[in-house]
């Protein structure tokens, strides 16, 4: 199969993984009617397995997909760059890090951090100027926080039995 072909067919799987995911299980949060999920943790690997542009579009067009499919139409923009720059953030990290399989493991935890802090920030700065005002977006910090947490242990789980598979190993 053409490797542009599989790449392509890769980063849509990653992308419906990235909604199912995020769409799965949903726990509410105060402030933004936001919820936890355990997304992040496929957008994390999304650019760790595809690459930073590559994994920029499915993990911004997954995630963006449950926002709209949800009903959380006006998150769907800002869901698509948050997400997206944490898949292309996580997969320049894995590119320059990920020489060795410890320092693999490391890029995967510190795709994770990126996570953290892009969820938590990204989201608070966009709810506090174009939605909510700073004391609603305030209160969604620590919940965004325990999203990230949660994508980063995930992701740290789920990256070696994705790495075992041949197919997603040879797409990385």
């Amino acid at each position: 199969m053409n490797s542009n072909l599989k790449k392509i067919v890769t980063t849509a799987l990653f992308a419906a993984l990235a909604c199912v995911a995020t769409m799965s299980i949903r726990i509410p949060t105060p402030g933004t009617s936001g919820y936890i999920h355990p997304g992040d943790a496929i957008v994390i690997l999304a650019g760790v397995f595809l690459g930073p542009g590559w994994g920029f579009l499915a993990g911004g067009i997954g995630s963006a997909m449950a926002d709209l499919l949800g009903g959380y139409f006006v998150y769907v923009p800002i869901t698509f760059v948050i997400k997206g720059l944490i898949s292309l953030i996580s997969g320049l990290i894995y590119q320059k890090l990920g020489t060795t399989s410890k320092s693999r493991y490391t890029a995967v935890i510190l795709g994770g951090v990126v996570d953290i802090v892009l969820v938590a920030g990204g989201y608070f700065l966009c709810e506090a100027v174009f939605l909510y005002g700073f004391s609603a977006s305030a209160a969604s910090i620590p919940a965004n926080i325990i999203q990230g947490v949660g994508g980063l242990i995930i992701s740290c789980v789920l990256y070696p039995v994705l790495n075992a598979i041949p197919e997603v190993r040879q797409v990385a």
